[in-house]
């Protein structure tokens, strides 16, 4: 291709009578391409803008629910390892309690078993000094009534005594 002087004038010429329909042309170009291209792209864009704002605000919102629930979930549980806690010192009070009730109840029963035995033992030994009185005035009573019977002398005291002694020692 080869151009002439000429030719490039042509083309860089301005000619009104082509000018005016092809700025016409133009308008009613962009005026459809605005109409059936501008628009619809934008309202695709512009929703598409607002549902990643959507997506943004729903993750913020998520975001921050997740973290209320692990601050509430946090003092859930400190106030549960107080709770336990507090149940475990409540139950070993309990215990103790308990224990020292047993162990009062265990001092006080050996005690009213050692005061019970020392009231049989002193019974018993009541009993035992009233029975060795008996005896001892059955003994006498039976030594003065053979004194009473006979009259002694050296050898029958001596084998009186020895009888009495005889006689003791079989009771």
């Amino acid at each position: 291709m080869h151009f002439a002087a000429g030719d490039i004038t042509d083309f860089l010429s301005i000619d009104l009578h082509t000018i005016i329909p092809n700025w016409i042309n133009l308008l009613i170009l962009f005026l459809v391409f605005k109409h059936f291209l501008f628009k619809p792209v934008n309202k695709i864009l512009e929703s598409r803008k607002q549902e990643v704002a959507n997506t943004y605000k729903e993750a913020d919102e998520a975001k921050e629910n997740a973290k209320a629930l692990e601050t509430e979930y946090s003092e859930k549980l400190a106030n549960a390892k107080e709770e336990s806690a507090e149940i475990v010192k409540a139950a070993t009070r309990k215990a103790q309690l308990r224990s020292d009730e047993i162990i009062a109840d265990a001092k006080a029963e050996a005690k009213a078993v050692v005061d019970n035995a020392h009231d049989q033992i002193e019974r018993e030994k009541k009993i035992a000094v009233n029975q060795i009185k008996d005896e001892i005035t059955d003994i006498a009573l039976s030594a003065a009534s053979a004194v009473v019977e006979k009259e002694i002398n050296r050898q029958d005291n001596e084998r009186l005594i020895e009888s009495f002694i005889d006689g003791v020692g079989d009771l």
